[in-house]
């Protein structure tokens, strides 16, 4: 390990969710390396010169020189999907792959984190409104961290600190979640190919399923033990799109909401006990009893 910290500087003042994440994305790539480091906030050019990392300040977008900023003349380019870079997608686009461990990690994470804050912080909408309720974003989770207006600001640069340490935890996790989901694809794809009648899989684990049998047009439901104390077997219904709510194929709508006695007249299965008012999952105590509710859900119009 070096004793000499290295320097990681952002602007001072207030701060948004791509810096924040930036500066996360940094720390773990440099707590890798073994090195140590320090976090300085400033507009001031001659310690922005010297910094080692510099990030969503100084004008210059130059990954060999570990620049990272997008606020000059002209940006730091865009993907070809449109979304331009803020400093979270830069600093990503040079360390993703060696933070999560694969070009696939990096991809994933990439477009479930990265794009979505670098879209927020220059100003582009993902999300259509249709109500007058708005999504609650992880930007408005960072926002809230600033102090209010009846509030003292003189202790940015420690709030800033305190947002990082939870960017780093989520970041982290969601590279956790992104590896152990790539484990499991193989896995799913050798139980989808041996499946007999691929609308109804069978898992023998709870594996995070959505987006790899998505790929496939014939699963409609999965059956699983659940993982609780209960140790019951659930069926869920596939979605249409696994970033929707909309399911392939609903349980049936005269299900909705009965529990055990109820739902055991009404399905005929003597082991059922819950089926989600959404219609989205049914509960039994055997794995038989599963299966069935899920064949039984495959005859109904």
């Amino acid at each position: 390990m070096t004793n000499q910290n290295k320097k990681l500087i952002t602007h001072n003042g207030s701060f948004h969710t791509d810096d924040i994440f930036a500066c996360a994305t940094l720390i773990l790539i440099l707590e890798k390396k073994g090195e140590h480091l320090e976090i300085i906030r400033t507009r001031d050019e001659e310690i922005i010169k010297n910094g080692d990392y510099v990030f969503d300040v100084g004008g210059v977008y130059d990954l060999k020189k570990n620049r990272f900023d997008h606020h000059q003349k002209g940006g730091a380019g865009k993907r070809e999907n449109g979304i331009e870079y803020s400093s979270f997608g830069l600093v990503w686009e040079k360390f993703g792959e060696e933070i999560s461990g694969s070009k696939r990690a990096k991809e994933m994470i990439e477009k479930k984190l990265v794009e979505p804050i670098d879209a927020f912080d220059n100003g582009l909408n993902l999300v259509e409104l249709k109500h007058e309720i708005t999504p609650y974003l992880i930007e408005h989770m960072f926002l809230s961290m600033h102090p209010s207006w009846r509030e003292d600001k003189s202790k940015m640069d420690e709030i800033f600190q305190k947002s990082v340490v939870i960017a780093k935890e989520i970041l982290k996790r969601e590279i956790i979640q992104t590896r152990d989901t790539l484990l499991a694809e193989a896995d799913l794809i050798k139980i989808y190919e041996s499946t007999v009648d691929k609308r109804i899989i069978m898992l023998d684990k709870k594996y995070p399923y959505e987006e790899i049998l998505n790929r496939f047009k014939e699963p409609v439901y999965v059956v699983f033990q659940r993982g609780d104390e209960s140790k019951f077997w659930e069926a869920e219904a596939v979605r249409d799109n696994f970033r929707s709510f909309v399911n392939r194929k609903n349980f049936p709508k005269a299900w909705a909401g009965l529990r055990e006695e109820e739902l055991q007249k009404v399905s005929g299965v003597p082991d059922a006990i819950f089926c989600h008012k959404g219609l989205f999952m049914v509960v039994a105590k055997s794995k038989e009893g599963a299966i069935k509710l899920a064949e039984l859900a495959l005859q109904t119009l």
